[in-house]
């Protein structure tokens, strides 16, 4: 069965994707920046927008009723190479002890304030 997740972002109905797909004992979050959705507001510091994704990230996963802990595969998009030392620290807070694989690209992404993209799979654990 197949349940779909929102974050409540306008993005979502406008570009016609969901921010996480369940499909059995997986979830497949979306690619989410660093807006509080509440607000709509971008923060400007890279580790700041690093926090809100991970925490968007957290309300969807718990939702969907899975955790961090069972996030099998992250990539990370950060606009610039630097950006990786400032958002190590606060994706191990996070990650540390869960391990997943994980990649991190350095690209463009779709607006100027956007300065870090994250997504997670997530495999329910037994």
């Amino acid at each position: 069965m197949r349940r779909l997740i929102s974050s409540g972002s306008p993005f979502e109905a406008t570009a016609g994707y969901s921010r996480a797909v369940v499909s059995g004992d997986w979830c497949f979050v979306s690619g989410t920046t660093g807006y509080d959705y509440a607000t709509m507001a971008m923060p400007e510091s890279v580790e700041d927008q690093t926090r809100n994704c991970l925490a968007t990230i957290g309300k969807v996963l718990d939702e969907a009723g899975f955790s961090f802990s069972d996030v099998v595969r992250c990539h990370y998009y950060v606009t610039e190479a630097a950006f990786a030392t400032r958002v190590f620290p606060i994706l191990g807070e996070t990650f540390g002890t869960v391990r997943p694989a994980a990649t991190m690209v350095v690209c463009g992404l779709i607006r100027p304030e956007m300065l870090i993209e994250i997504e997670v799979t997530a495999l329910r654990q037994s």
